[in-house]
């Protein structure tokens, strides 16, 4: 009976659907037309740098995360998606446009220094929010931007009714929020000064928008909450940290430090999700928790099983935690091994929001996924980085996969490294040497996303500071 009922539902949300496309003038003809049948909310809680095993839901780990744990439990729970990118800019610019970063002009990270900035997010281009807002949707950002500093790419002009949060691109302490000594906190257009710890303070505030939706109706609504945790600087609440020490004392100071950060981070991911159930908006609301890239290996965090680290195109800097809750629509533990990107969702949400995308898209709608069946249409994935200083010198490394095969490049001054995904999954044995025509037909692939991807300027015009 409950599998029947479970059927149902879908096919209803299916016929919502068709109606919202019969009724394109707005969401109320539509609602009047589709009966108690709404089109979902959407609630992305974005991580930052949090890796694949630091969520206790993938494997045993000394790290707990019941909050995050339980989305995938309650929910759908992905075991092979990958970000978009190995750092944060270029990730988030792909999640936001369902495109390449390098094709929104972000390769690299946006930074406060212009003269270490990589790069600047094309303005020409509709963001997920954009897209939602136009077919009725109300649209916040809460936490963290990192994708411009200036008009035309601060948050209210990519499509985001409200913005409440910060537009740098990491903070120099948890607890004063400032980036090299300047306060890039705001309120939409307003500048503010909160106190207390970050991942406290943007939980907060996710909280209190969540209840000022439920007051409303006949909108939905998209959440975009991106922390800033488990980022370095490593600063956990001291209570967070004395909960691990009193736990485990003998795990090394340096590890129980992002032990207690990323759970402290977990816990206030819970009052989020206490709040949708609050305000009796959990039932149809999407929730994706995932992180833009993999944990940061110098400040102890986990990756396992997976080779490597945020900055490598090895998996340990792509795969992340990811998964799926949508109650009116997902069965509770459910699980897929499909290898998907995080840009994926901005089809996803458009589909389940009865929207058509705009043409162009490199990402993938997940609505079969959800339901339970395949995506059988084959596609490369393609990762690319931009990077300054002494070690990148201003170029690109990329990677590509194709058919389970991984052709990459793990910084501009390394030869290119052939691993076969399916016999090797941790990328241990380099096969650049021995199959030729793999390296060859993988390096042609390469290249063809490197020229579409050099059609976008990257930089905005700038005086840089003297050699």
């Amino acid at each position: 009976m409950e599998s029947e009922r479970h059927v149902l539902t879908k096919r209803l949300a299916r016929l919502a659907l068709f109606l919202l496309l019969l009724f394109p003038d707005g969401p109320a003809d539509c609602a009047q037309a589709a009966g108690p049948v709404r089109r979902p909310n959407f609630l992305i809680i974005l991580a930052d740098d949090l890796g694949y095993g630091d969520v206790s839901a993938y494997h045993a780990s000394d790290v707990r995360t019941p909050n995050i744990d339980r989305i995938g439990a309650q929910g759908m729970l992905f075991t092979a998606m990958r970000a978009n990118c190995t750092v944060c800019s270029p990730s988030r610019a792909a999640l936001l446009t369902g495109r390449y970063a390098d094709r929104v002009g972000v390769p690299g990270v946006i930074r406060t220094q212009p003269e270490d900035s990589w790069g600047y997010f094309d303005p020409n281009v509709p963001t997920l929010a954009d897209e939602l807002k136009r077919t009725g949707y109300r649209t916040a950002i809460i936490g963290k931007w990192h994708l411009g500093l200036e008009s035309p790419n601060l948050p209210n002009e990519r499509g985001f009714e409200f913005f409440h949060g910060f537009l740098g691109d990491m903070m120099d302490s948890y607890t004063t929020h400032l980036r090299h000594g300047i306060n890039y906190l705001r309120r939409n257009a307003e500048v503010i000064e909160p106190k207390g710890h970050a991942t406290d303070i943007f939980s907060d505030w996710a909280v209190e928008y969540l209840g000022a939706q439920a007051k409303v109706k006949g909108r939905p609504f998209l959440l975009y909450l991106a922390y800033n945790a488990p980022h370095f600087p490593i600063e956990p609440p001291a209570e967070w940290l004395e909960k691990v020490r009193q736990r485990a004392p003998r795990l090394d100071e340096k590890r129980a430090k992002n032990v207690a950060l990323v759970e402290h981070l977990d816990d206030r991911i819970g009052r989020v999700l206490a709040a949708l159930k609050e305000n009796g908006l959990e039932e149809n609301t999407v929730v994706v928790v995932t992180s833009d890239n993999g944990g940061s290996l110098p400040h102890t965090q986990n990756n396992d099983p997976w080779r490597g680290g945020k900055q490598d195109h090895y998996d340990g800097g792509l795969r992340v935690p990811f998964m799926v809750r949508w109650p009116a629509q997902i069965k509770p533990g459910s699980r897929s091994d499909y290898a998907g990107l995080n840009f994926d969702l901005y089809p996803t949400f458009l589909e389940l929001a009865g929207a058509k995308p705009a043409a162009g898209l490199d990402a993938v709608s997940l609505v079969p996924v959800l339901e339970g069946g395949t995506i059988a249409t084959p596609r490369d994935l393609y990762f690319v980085r931009r990077e300054g200083g002494a070690l990148y010198g201003g170029k690109t490394y990329e990677a590509i996969i194709r058919d389970g095969w991984k052709l990459l490049q793990n910084d501009p001054f390394s030869p290119l490294e052939l691993y076969n995904l399916k016999t090797d999954p941790l990328e241990r044995t380099n096969l650049a040497d021995t199959n030729r025509r793999m390296l060859g037909e993988l390096s042609a692939a390469l290249r063809r996303q490197i020229q579409r991807g050099g059609v976008t300027p990257w930089q905005k015009p700038f005086s840089p500071s003297p050699p």
